[in-house]
């Protein structure tokens, strides 16, 4: 599967701080200095449906993480998958009778042309769960050699009590999981299983439902383990960043946690970062409540892409945030002020936005920090009476080239 293109990145000429970045499974800051290119995995999409802020918020957060490391003199590879065969993606197919493989790949490319007109660097694997189901037979095989996958009926679960560490991810107890598992995909109730919390990663051929062939008999993917299986394939190890929207913290970066762990007896990432959720109308911005801000629609009613860009920026990537229009709004207004100050040419210092800048992205990724400083260069350099601060002649090509660079900003 191919990914979208990657957008020229100017060379700032200045090395970036190393990044310290929070850790979900710790609860505390660490610092990442990986030992040659820096590996990432965050989760993709399960391509039902078109683009919401959500799950823009968690992209661009996370490529934010990839350009710090960039600037900070690292390689970086980057893989995402998409989740093309899963049960919410048939149910929608079969509700609005469209053949579910068309469904998945006129998403998907949807999701390209908004990552592409938000400047998010792609990965540089983009795979997909159907293409990888020789990848996932061997986990799964190499999970059953290590006693952790068992039969219920024609289905395989892992078991969660092979893993010693089970739990060390989330750092939930018990009682929290089983509120949680149900809600997200779990099925603590189906008869057969050795422990409620057991998840599925082979579901064997049901009627009507696509399937592939395996040593397993006919069936598909479960959805934490086709994660694993494409992070471990192209990674090759243990990962630096295992990245994702918060609600992936339990069960699916746990459960991905435990495979790997299990399957090859390292940890799956040395940290764990989470996005915060975005909200619209008082709620979570989800697809089974309706209340969804889609990338496109706003791109095809003529919004600047970078003005959806900043209003992301704006939000810190781990806080939950309410999405407004009239937030959206103020940031075409500020585009328009920022591209003034930049056509002037000289303007404020630059050095000192520079370094604050890459500094603050450096800092678990403080955006809105690093927003706050251009703010008060441009202030500086249109000056109160809308004269430029001529002190910098070369201001405005370097503020330019820290905006794309760092913040993924196109002005």
């Amino acid at each position: 599967m191919r990914a979208w293109p990657a957008p020229d990145l100017p060379d700032l000429r200045v090395v970036a701080p190393p990044v310290s970045l929070h850790d979900t499974a710790s609860g505390g800051r660490l610092v990442l200095e990986p030992e040659g290119p820096a590996r990432l995995y965050v989760c993709g999409i399960t391509p039902y449906d078109a683009t919401h802020m959500g799950h823009a918020a968690t992209y661009v957060g996370f490529d934010l993480l990839h350009r710090a490391w960039r600037n900070a003199g690292h390689q970086v590879t980057y893989v995402q998958n998409v989740t093309d065969v899963d049960d919410p993606l048939l149910e929608r197919a079969t509700k609005v009778k469209v053949d579910w493989v068309e469904l998945a790949e006129r998403e998907t490319e949807l999701f390209r042309q908004d990552m592409t007109a938000l400047r998010v660097l792609p990965p540089a694997h983009y795979t997909g769960a159907v293409e990888s189901i020789p990848l996932v037979i061997d986990l799964i095989e190499r999970m059953e050699a290590a006693g952790a996958v068992y039969r219920v009926d024609d289905d395989l679960y892992f078991s969660v009590t092979a893993d010693p560490a089970f739990g060390a991810e989330s750092g939930l107890d018990r009682e929290a999981m089983l509120e949680i598992f149900p809600e997200r995909g779990g099925d603590p109730d189906r008869p057969g299983k050795k422990d409620p919390l057991d998840c599925l990663v082979w579901r064997a051929e049901r009627e009507g439902e696509p399937s592939w062939p395996s040593p397993f008999g006919p069936g598909r993917p479960g959805w934490h383990v086709e994660c694993t299986a494409i992070a471990w394939e192209h990674l090759g190890g243990t990962l630096d960043v295992q990245g994702g929207g918060s609600d992936l913290v339990f069960p699916h970066h746990e459960m991905c946690a435990g495979h790997a762990h299990v399957a090859t007896g390292t940890p799956f990432a040395k940290a764990y970062a989470h996005a915060g959720m975005v909200g619209y109308d008082g709620e979570k911005m989800s697809k089974s409540r309706g209340n969804l801000v889609f990338v496109s629609a706003l791109r095809n009613s003529d919004v600047d892409p970078m003005a959806i860009r900043l209003t992301l920026l704006r939000h810190h990537y781990r806080s939950d945030w309410e999405w407004t229009d009239a937030e959206l709004f103020d940031q075409v207004d500020t585009l328009d002020r920022w591209r003034r100050a930049l056509a002037l040419g000289a303007g404020a210092a630059a050095e000192p936005v520079v370094t604050g800048v890459l500094a603050a992205l450096a800092d678990d990724l403080d955006a809105p920090r690093a927003v706050q400083l251009v703010d008060a260069w441009v202030d500086a350099t249109l000056g109160t009476h809308g004269l430029a601060d001529t002190s910098d002649p070369d201001a405005a090509v370097r503020i330019h080239a820290l905006l794309d660079a760092a913040l993924g900003l196109s002005l």
